[in-house]
């Protein structure tokens, strides 16, 4: 049902809050790694353009579902067939992936805000980053207080609603993120390393690309933009029916792509400077950027600011995993916003607890304990939403809009308020990627993660 839902105030609201949920770990810490272990340039090329053509038809796709039913992950696909259809499935997956992906997010999110308290008191800096990191992953009382705060926190914005919590925070978070990142570039652009990071990140080094970082930059298209899930759809569901979905995603995938960017010209800057090598792997944020900040002029400073940034961009997407649920239990059970929210989170907070223990010593949940192969829970969440769920959800959004959803409608739609939707040909293209380029990349990135590729 969509009488009394809550709508963006405008569409800078739904930018913001869009690109907030695009914008988060994956961007400041997973891009930069993987761009610096796959060479730089020739990567970044494959990146834009798998960003592109595969990751912004989902995007507009997904934005349009929402629109158009102006109805939770779960009401849309029912209420565009007219009829209960077996697509709801695909509704019910985004559901579950969003639950999935924050009770460990927020666990990753905690360790932000530890480190952001750490470089308050000076303590990140006279510490050795490889046994502070160390001692943080395996440390349960730390996991279950920041993964607490942390949740309890996201709650409380999404408890006041579209206008009153996602929007509100949004206008704050998305400009003084942008600004933090901002600043940091400056301060970077100061540093010795800064002109061999233009190069590595913009030279087109093509021997240093394999057919592996091709894939990985295809997989990181197409996961980066909190595709899949249902979030942009439930995102998309609060916009007027005059909003123009293909300006909006265009400038929700740009911004998400520019601060990913700016990342890299932040982080190689440092590492280079300080004499490390980009090609560090997953520690490039929690290990390589403290051992850097201790040997740069105004360290703490410094430090403080990238981890209070790296806070809000986990944040922003916290708040839209949680939405998607709590939007469920709003729009098709009738539940009040605050019961929605604090059982959502609750759940979250729940489940998010073996992750929080994943380091431990605990025998049931800790670091020795195997669930999929040799993962510990925290990694076998990881494993199931990035490598299945996410695909599986974003195969169906994709299929569902392409093949099932009325021709007249979604054409309509497509063009409804947008200048650029209605040039010829736009349509048709946007179309036949959905139909056919979509479909065969996310199977590649799936085959991909099974090793058959």
């Amino acid at each position: 049902m969509s009488e009394g839902r809550g709508q963006w105030g405008s569409r800078l609201s739904f930018i913001l809050a869009a690109a907030g949920s695009a914008v988060g770990l994956g961007n400041l810490w997973k891009f930069p790694y993987i761009t610096g272990m796959n060479g730089g340039g020739a990567f970044v090329l494959i990146y834009l353009v798998c960003i592109l053509l595969i990751g912004l038809p989902i995007m507009i796709g997904e934005v349009l579902l929402g629109r158009m039913s102006q109805s939770s992950v779960v009401g849309t696909f029912p209420k565009l067939r007219g009829e209960p259809t077996a697509w709801v499935s695909v509704g019910w997956l985004g559901v579950a992936t969003g639950i999935v992906i924050l009770s460990y997010y927020s666990v990753v999110a905690g360790w932000s805000l530890h480190y952001v308290w750490l470089a308050i008191t000076g303590e990140l800096l006279k510490s050795d980053p490889q046994t502070l990191f160390a001692s943080t992953y395996a440390d349960p009382a730390i996991n279950l207080r920041y993964h607490s705060l942390f949740m309890a926190i996201t709650a409380v914005i999404v408890l006041g609603g579209i206008k009153g919590g996602v929007e509100r925070a949004a206008r704050v978070l998305m400009p003084v993120l942008l600004l933090m990142m901002a600043a940091l570039l400056a301060y970077a652009t100061t540093l010795d390393g800064f002109g061999r990071a233009v190069d590595f990140v913009f030279g087109f080094h093509l021997e240093s690309l394999t057919g592996d970082a091709v894939l990985e930059a295809l997989g990181h298209s197409f996961f980066t933009l909190s595709l899949g899930m249902g979030a942009m759809l439930t995102y998309g569901s609060y916009l007027s029916r005059r909003d123009d979905v293909i300006a909006v995603s265009l400038a929700t995938t740009a911004l998400d792509t520019i601060v990913a960017l700016m990342a890299c010209l932040v982080l190689f800057p440092i590492t280079f400077s300080a004499g490390m090598e980009a090609a560090n792997g997953p520690g490039l944020v929690f290990i390589n950027m403290p051992l850097a900040f201790a040997s740069l002029p105004g360290g703490q400073i410094w430090s403080l600011a990238f981890f209070v940034l790296l806070f809000f961009a986990a944040l922003s997407s916290a708040i839209s995993l949680l939405e998607v649920a709590a939007a469920y239990l709003i729009d098709e059970r009738g539940w009040s916003r605050r019961n929605a929210v604090l059982v959502t989170a609750g759940l979250v907070f729940v489940i998010g607890i073996p992750s929080a223990l994943s380091g431990s010593t605990n025998g049931t949940f800790g670091a020795e304990a195997h669930w999929i192969g040799e993962r510990n829970w925290f990694d076998t969440f990881d494993y199931l939403a990035s490598n299945w769920m996410l695909p599986l959800g974003g195969l169906g959004i994709a299929g569902f809009t392409a093949w099932r959803l009325g021709g007249r409608a979604r054409e309509a739609s497509f063009k409804a308020g947008s200048k650029l939707g209605s040039l010829p040909g736009v349509y048709f293209a946007w179309l036949q990627l959905l139909r056919y380029a979509v479909p065969v990349a996310i199977v590649v990135v799936m085959l991909h993660a099974l090793g058959v590729l």
